[in-house]
């Protein structure tokens, strides 16, 4: 039984996830927006977004198709995928 979440719920946690992987000081989930480009605003690499993907993928029990990481530039773009995954998992 998968629980559903909402798209607030998931962008919240990726997120914190983003935070805590890349160990960003100064920044909350609440400061940093949604819609930030991950590459040009934050600074994110091939390996950061790696390593984000794997706990994503552990904590909601779904694969990430390497083809799609270069879509996943935003928040709200890996938010929206993931609950995209979770809803076609059911």
């Amino acid at each position: 039984m998968t629980v559903a979440l909402n798209e607030k719920e998931i962008q919240l946690r990726v997120t914190q996830i983003i935070i805590t992987e890349l160990k960003l000081q100064d920044i909350t989930a609440e400061t940093l927006d949604p819609d930030f480009d991950l590459v040009d605003e934050i600074g994110i690499d091939s390996m950061d977004l790696a390593t984000i993907v794997l706990v994503i993928q552990d904590e909601y029990g779904i694969k990430l198709d390497e083809g799609d990481f270069p879509k996943l530039r935003s928040i709200r773009l890996i938010a929206d995928y993931i609950q995209e995954l979770l809803q076609a998992k059911d």
